[in-house]
């Protein structure tokens, strides 16, 4: 390309960066790769000899085809995987424009993108493309070489899959919130009956360790075995100068853990259900929190929290 030309395509690149990595964090549920997949794309587009007659189709299908090839390739590290798996955490919505982010918010939570590990890399493309960000079925079937007729049969076994565990969160957003900052305010002073009020009786903690820092060993299920968890477990955090930041975890209540150094320990992600807590998520494994900056020793905060109970017997 001539520099006129590299120019403009970079304009046209950035202003569609944020649908292209959206794409690809769907498809693969970790933002590194989804990074490393849209820079391809980027030096792919670069490296064209001509313009493609629609630059937008041009990029959403290499970075499909990109985002397919890595998925295949991971499945099988995420089957001997340590424990639960879960997304990388994503705290901020790559479209600027709010109303967009919002529009897109429940397609990106933890949940949803959980169920579409359930799928097979092209039932996780086609309906990515087609449901979320709803791509016509021949733009469909071109990115992924296949008919329209074949993408239609994977759209309808992609939306079986996810129609049986479709996530139901509450519909006021701003009632989650004031939902999580409850159940924060009560995690800081270690109020066990508050926090038995705000959750779910089937309520669900699971956390993704990866083997490479301290998890809990199974799920805590009940409203009564959470609380009285979180009651006893926290305020020790807290001791020791661990902080909570609240913040928007792909789409859904949250909040980032901090270190006395400001270090990120790890995320909770909350799923409200009709006005309760249905789900909460937390994701330890440091490798899954680097981009979101220097990363806490969990291990070390451990060591000091039991060291803390024992001082205090």
């Amino acid at each position: 390309m001539h520099e006129a030309e590299t120019v403009e395509s970079a304009e046209e690149f950035e202003e569609l960066r944020p649908l292209l990595f959206s794409i690809a964090y769907r498809i693969l549920g970790s933002v590194g790769e989804a990074e490393d997949a849209v820079q391809e794309t980027w030096l792919r587009f670069a490296a064209s000899a001509t313009r493609p007659a629609s630059t937008k189709a041009f990029l959403s299908t290499t970075v499909t085809r990109i985002a397919i090839d890595v998925l295949r390739s991971a499945r099988m590290r995420r089957e001997e995987y340590v424990g639960p798996w879960f997304p990388e955490p994503l705290l901020s919505s790559p479209y600027e424009d709010p109303a967009r982010a919002v529009e897109l918010a429940d397609s990106v939570s933890m949940a949803a993108l959980l169920l579409l590990e359930r799928l097979s890399p092209l039932e996780r493309a086609v309906f990515v493309l087609r449901e979320v960000f709803g791509f016509g079925f021949d733009e469909v079937a071109e990115t992924v070489e296949r008919s329209e007729a074949a993408c239609r049969q994977l759209l309808v076994r992609a939306r079986a899959h996810m129609r049986a565990g479709r996530p139901r969160f509450s519909a006021d957003r701003k009632e989650r919130q004031e939902l999580a900052t409850r159940f924060f305010d009560a995690l800081e002073e270690g109020d066990v009956g508050r926090l038995q009020d705000l959750l779910a009786a089937d309520v669900q903690m699971v956390g993704d360790g990866g083997g490479k820092a301290p998890q809990f060993a199974k799920a805590i299920v009940g409203a009564e075995n959470v609380a009285r968890l979180l009651g006893s477990a926290y305020p020790w955090l807290f001791r020791v100068d661990v902080s909570f930041e609240p913040r928007e975890v792909n789409g859904q209540p949250g909040a980032i853990c901090r270190d006395r150094d400001g270090k990120v320990l790890h995320i909770l992600a909350l799923d409200v259900v009709d006005g309760r807590i249905q789900t909460i998520r937390g994701v330890i494994n440091p490798d899954k929190l680097g981009h979101l900056g220097p990363v806490a020793d969990a291990w070390a905060v451990d060591r000091e929290v039991r060291r803390a109970r024992r001082q205090a017997r």
